[in-house]
């Protein structure tokens, strides 16, 4: 599925509709080049899962996790969002605790191409394209039952 996104609003408000239907061991990877919108979509997942101060949400490029709690009304729900653009090599993700995280919360991962061969083929795959200042171009795709959920959140507009 392609979307078209004309404003960073637009990208948030993606964002939102997926961060309802976030669960624990969702699979979320983003690809795409820097300004493209990674850290805009999962700002907006963050607000939308109810994390109580969606402004915190930051790329983790330095510290390589960041992890966001939501807040009630919402059930509990664990958001851990990985930068891997810096990972030597996959082996890296598992020092982590990548399957720690699945089991604990919902994965968020830019950079996903880097360790694309160590994700489960249940996830949802976004690659963002900027096609000027304020476009963007979401390819979408679902690799099983749970990320096909998240893919028809993205439809119901």
């Amino acid at each position: 599925m392609i979307i078209a996104s004309d404003s960073l609003e637009m990208t948030h408000a993606l964002g939102r509709r997926l961060g309802v239907v976030l669960a624990p061991a969702d699979v979320v990877a983003l690809i795409g080049p820097l300004g493209s919108g990674k850290t805009a979509l999962v700002r907006g997942m963050a607000e939308g899962a109810g994390v109580s101060d969606p402004r915190e949400v930051n790329s983790p490029t330095f510290v390589i996790v960041n992890e966001y709690e939501t807040a009630p009304p919402r059930p509990p729900l664990r958001l851990y969002h990985i930068d891997t653009y810096r990972l030597r090599h996959g082996g890296d993700l598992d020092a982590l605790g990548f399957d720690e995280m699945l089991a604990a919360g919902a994965v968020l991962i830019e950079w996903a191409d880097r360790v694309e061969d160590l994700l489960p083929d249940d996830r949802l795959t976004v690659t963002l394209e900027a096609v000027d200042d304020h476009t963007r171009r979401l390819e979408c795709a679902s690799g099983g039952p749970r990320s096909e959920v998240l893919l028809r959140a993205l439809e119901a507009r």
